[in-house]
């Protein structure tokens, strides 16, 4: 038995443009996320997910509620898919980050698995990941399932589904409102398709 996962990223908001640390702070989506997410929801329609799950926090929520619109499904909550607590880094710029808590900034872009003072570390991240991911196979044999989550944690499922060492999976880029594939299957967890945001360049109201 096979499920196949689409897992998707949450619209752009106000504090990506900004280039500011959310963590499980959050920032509403801008016009463009919202666009984003709309785009996607017709993208998904395709693929015919039984049903849509979701990070509780506003933006990813935001964004599953549109997805569910277009699929008249309701969003699941699952507090498990929320993104990285940043602690001390959160809502702050990288410059901020680095001229307030030098040692700590250092510390952790050396070790992705660094424990955050007042936050996590990219491995208590994975694990509650994957420990919903794995129940959500259990729960949806041979189906395809709807997630929409964060850029660090699809960063980790990414590093954990190929064997990359902590932090390898910064080198790849994580779009708002893509559409990345994964399947767990009898032999494990396979990627399919990574990065797709060919819904996001079609037509002639695609956001530049």
């Amino acid at each position: 038995m096979t499920t196949r996962f689409l897992i998707i990223r949450h619209g752009e908001t106000e504090w990506n443009a900004l280039g500011r640390e959310m963590g499980q702070l959050d920032s509403p989506l801008t016009a463009r996320g919202v666009e984003q997410a709309e785009r996607v929801a017709r993208a998904l329609v395709a693929h015919r997910p039984s049903t849509v799950y979701s990070s509780d926090l506003g933006r990813a929520h935001h964004t599953a509620r549109i997805i569910g619109a277009a699929l008249g499904l309701t969003p699941r909550l699952d507090t498990r898919l929320h993104e990285r607590h940043m602690g001390i880094f959160q809502g702050l710029t990288s410059g901020e980050s680095e001229i307030r808590h030098p040692v700590e900034r250092a510390a952790y872009r050396a070790d992705q698995h660094y424990l955050i003072p007042g936050g996590e570390s990219g491995a208590q991240r994975a694990e509650r990941a994957f420990a919903c991911l794995e129940e959500l196979a259990a729960r949806h044999p041979d189906e395809t399932i709807a997630l929409v989550t964060h850029g660090g944690l699809l960063m980790g499922i990414l590093e954990r589904t190929l064997d990359l060492p902590p932090g390898a999976g910064r080198r790849f880029h994580k779009p708002n409102a893509a559409i990345n594939v994964f399947t767990r299957g009898p032999a494990g967890w396979t990627l399919e398709s990574w990065g797709d945001i060919t819904h996001l360049n079609a037509g002639p109201s695609a956001a530049p």
